[in-house]
């Protein structure tokens, strides 16, 4: 499977931020929140980092993990606080610091996903998880990818739209281990809303589908190590702050509050 060439991030972020303020975008993005923190519910540990291609965007709100951050490829007034800028395809963080990885659409976007899965892997501990979520190419919103060339000019489908299968075969070279894997928002990806509410009996066909053909797939992994030692629970732990590599890094706001 090749990828398109894509922008850097920096270029497209104006046009992914209008696509996810647009009707259809806000539609996916709930049912994404929704599947995040029904992941988050039963992840623990110090440090979490959210690597999204909309830095507006705070999808750990219930996370329970202490610390919480953003990589933002840029600064700006509409940033998420504790906000970190960096490249995510060299994350300016030390190796295995952070509990949890979300990555939000990244893959879909970046120049070289493989590099992002990897430095992901680089940063977690040992028994820490990842999660990701990119486009599905098996669904509705896949088919409209393939068939016309024209949308492929614009977000977000000229997105990667990384299969399940790759993405599994990435994990294990990286010593991840898939835990589980869900598919999200079925309904067509129609910008129009007259033309969704149009389409109530497609969207109900394929929600019963026994396939994973939701517009999007999240996948819950976990770093494992042969012989490595077991996670000491998050409340027998000093609290700590997240080891940065300087000078590429620098955070932003106040750091999460322990519930």
């Amino acid at each position: 499977m090749s990828f398109r060439s894509q922008p850097s991030l920096e270029v497209l972020l104006p046009e992914l931020q209008q696509w996810f303020d647009t009707e259809l975008g806000k539609e996916l993005l709930l049912a994404e929140k929704a599947l995040i923190e029904r992941a988050l519910s039963s992840l623990y540990g110090m440090h979490l980092l959210q690597i999204s291609v909309d830095d507006r965007q705070s999808l750990v709100a219930s996370s329970q993990i202490h610390h919480c951050y953003n990589l933002c490829a840029r600064v700006s007034p509409e940033s998420v606080e504790s906000c970190l800028v960096g490249d995510h395809h060299d994350l300016p963080l030390e190796s295995e610091v952070l509990d949890v990885v979300v990555l939000h659409h990244i893959l879909d976007f970046a120049r070289s996903p493989h590099q992002v899965v990897r430095e992901a892997a680089r940063v977690l501990r040992p028994g820490g998880h990842l999660i990701v979520i990119g486009f599905n190419p098996a669904s509705l919103w896949g088919l409209k990818r393939s068939l016309s060339r024209k949308e492929r000019e614009r977000v977000p489908w000229r997105g990667n739209f990384l299969t399940h299968r790759r993405l599994q075969d990435w994990l294990a070279l990286l010593e991840l281990t898939e835990l589980k894997a869900w598919s999200g928002y079925f309904g067509a990806p129609f910008s129009s809303d007259k033309w969704r509410s149009r389409s109530g009996i497609l969207e109900s066909w394929v929600r019963r589908s026994p396939a994973r053909n939701g517009a999007f797939l999240m996948t819950l992994a976990r770093k494992d190590i042969a012989g490595m030692t077991p996670i000491t629970p998050a409340w027998r732990r000093q609290l700590m702050s997240l080891p940065l590599a300087k000078p590429t890094a620098r955070a932003r706001g106040q750091t999460r509050e322990s519930r």
